[in-house]
């Protein structure tokens, strides 16, 4: 656990204990007998994504609305997911924002109240933001897919890639610093990313000049508690990556 280091990172008025605590709390589990308690993980390179290459033209700043964009959407039928949504989900929150969440499609409560991340893993998604320092309001949330696909299984790379260019033109229009892929789904059909979540964690990759980290789904965190120590490690890049360039603009 981390509350020395919390306290000194972050500023006073924007520290919540609980949002810590739910966050940093659960305990790893013991390395089994015989083993090392100290796993190593091969990282994967910086660049890894199959439709980018080093040199992958950089997203332009658009003047596009989310309104403009959201008339695209229209009542879509673009794939077979909205035989059984009740909403289409939109992306929500500061459309200057810094910091972008981004997840793989919209739950039960988030088909029924039209809005990302309100269930129990949105829940804890806010306390993790509000645990690096910024409030919910502050940052973009947001799905690769906007409908709710039936029994709340993956979106298929089909499904995503019917909604990805209206995610793609979003984050053109807002321009984040740094975009947290959340998840296996959101970040291969987001990124076109080759390897699982556990190798691409914990390393900032480029994706069309925006800086992206990948980290675990909040509802996979309430399956599985021990991976929450690794999801502040990440998010605790992110604040820092933020913190400095903040500290360089000023």
């Amino acid at each position: 656990m981390y509350p020395e280091d919390i306290n000194q990172k972050i500023p006073p008025r924007r520290y919540q204990s609980a949002a810590v605590s739910t966050l940093a709390a659960a305990p790893a589990p013991a390395p089994k007998p015989g083993t090392s308690s100290a796993k190593t993980v091969q990282r994967a390179p910086n660049t890894l994504f199959g439709e980018l290459t080093a040199t992958s033209p950089k997203l332009e700043k658009t003047t596009e609305t989310f309104e403009e964009i959201w008339a695209d959407i229209g009542d879509c039928t673009r794939c077979p997911l909205y035989q059984g949504r009740t909403n289409i989900v939109h992306t929500e929150g500061n459309r200057r924002a810094r910091l972008m969440f981004i997840g793989e499609a919209p739950g039960a409560d988030e088909d029924a109240q039209a809005r990302p991340f309100v269930g129990r893993a949105g829940q804890l998604l806010t306390k993790i933001i509000e645990a690096i320092g910024f409030k919910r309001e502050e940052v973009l949330i947001g799905n690769v897919n906007r409908c709710r696909p039936p029994g709340n299984r993956p979106p298929t790379e089909e499904e995503a890639t019917m909604c990805k260019p209206f995610l793609l033109r979003e984050i053109a229009s807002v321009q984040p610093e740094v975009i947290v892929v959340m998840g296996n789904t959101a970040t291969r059909n987001l990124l076109n990313a080759k390897l699982g979540i556990t190798k691409l964690r914990g390393e900032f990759q480029d994706y069309h000049g925006v800086k992206v980290m990948p980290t675990f789904h909040p509802a996979y965190l309430l399956r599985d508690p021990s991976k929450k120590q690794e999801t502040w490690q990440d998010l605790k890049k992110v604040r820092d990556y933020l913190e400095t360039t903040a500290k360089s603009n000023s």
